[in-house]
Formats: C-alpha cells, structure tokens, sequence
C-alpha cells in the first residue's frame, strides 16, 4: 500500500510530497562502507543530537548512490543513533526536483534533506556519495575557507533549496557547499563516503584554525 503522509522527522520535517512503500530493508553488503563513515560522522558530533543545539532535534544525514537515478539514504528520525542497521536505510527509486516529490521504499521513510541529495546526484554524475552535517565551525567560517553558500532565506529540503544546491555546485572547486538558510548546515559529496569524509575534515581542521585565537 502506497503511504502518502508527511511525518514529523526530528532532524525537520520533510517538505516535499513523499509516495512511500514499505519494503524490505537493503543487504548489509550494500550500505557497509557508506554506515562506517557515517559513524565517524557521528563521533565528531557532525551528526547526531545535543541537547543545546537546534532545540534538541537531531541533525544529519547519508546517502549513496545505487543507479543513475535511486540511492540509498538514512531515514527519518535516526540520526540520534550513534550505529545504525539496514532498518534505518531506504532506497529513493525516483525524484522530481521541479515537482517537489520522491518515491522510496524501504523499512523507514528517506531523511528530510533527501531532495537535497537529489539535486546533487542529479547535477553531477560522479557524485557517489552525499553528506548533511551541521558544523557550526565551517558554517561560521565558510568565506574564509572558500565554501559556496546559498541564501540565507532558502530553507532546507524545499525546492528552492535544491535548485540553490545545484547553482552552488557550479562556483566552488572543492565538493563541499554551505547551506545558510539551514543552521550550521553543509554539504559535502564525493566519488566514495570515504572522499566526502575526508574533505568535510579538511575544512573542519582549517576551520578550527581560524577560530583559535593568535
């Protein structure tokens, strides 16, 4: 049976129309790589949950790509989880950026940010992997480290958003993009969830630089 409702997700509520099937979750095989990645992610609390930021809501999440058009993301309301399962990824099988819909299956509903995701696996084809985290560091300092920003007034997962993503993508040599209408949120992409972590360390790295005081 097809599921067409919004849930409420604590890392946000998700904006775009959501054609949902429940579904068997994918093979460990699949997503090993992509979940050991997202652990470290969650180690350097880029992802995860804190009690004084953003109200106690989680943030964060991961997605790979499977086929042109279908990838693999974390689900809604598992980004408190310091490990996650099988149970906690779903498969986008099909999106329209300019229609604001997303078609998945799998045990969970796909993250929030999912359209975001999109936008990017949809803009450039080497993109194997996509990150959302929320770095208060590299989000403060992103002029400074040379990061794309989108406006401040584009919020996350919305169309707009997506587009904005799209457009940043086109201005910054590294894979790394600053969304400013979305606290402390950034984007990071790459050939492998290895690639994209490694370049949101980077910048973390350089941005601790520039915070510390002479």
């Amino acid at each position: 049976m097809t599921d067409h409702s919004l849930p409420q997700a604590t890392e946000g509520v998700i904006k775009f129309r959501l054609d949902f099937h429940p579904a068997l979750p994918p093979a460990s095989a699949i997503i090993t790589e992509l979940n050991a990645w997202r652990t470290l992610l969650y180690r350097l609390a880029l992802t995860g949950r804190h009690p004084r930021r953003y109200g106690g809501l989680a943030y964060g999440n991961v997605s790979q790509r499977e086929t042109q058009d279908r990838f693999f993301i974390s689900g809604t309301q598992t980004a408190h989880k310091e490990r996650l399962t099988v149970k906690d990824y779903c498969l986008v099988l099909d999106f329209d950026l300019q229609g604001n819909w997303i078609r998945a299956e799998g045990p969970i509903r796909p993250s929030s940010e999912a359209l975001t995701h999109a936008a990017i696996y949809a803009a450039n084809a080497g993109a194997k992997s996509v990150l959302h985290v929320h770095s208060p560091e590299i989000w403060e300092w992103h002029r400074s480290l040379g990061i794309p920003a989108t406006r401040i007034d584009i919020a996350y997962g919305t169309p707009e958003m997506a587009r904005a993503i799209q457009e940043a993508m086109l201005e910054g040599d590294a894979p790394i993009i600053c969304m400013r209408g979305h606290q402390d949120g950034v984007i990071a992409f790459g050939r492998s969830a290895e690639e994209a972590t490694l370049c949101l360390v980077q910048h973390l790295g350089r941005a601790f630089g520039l915070a510390s005081p002479d």
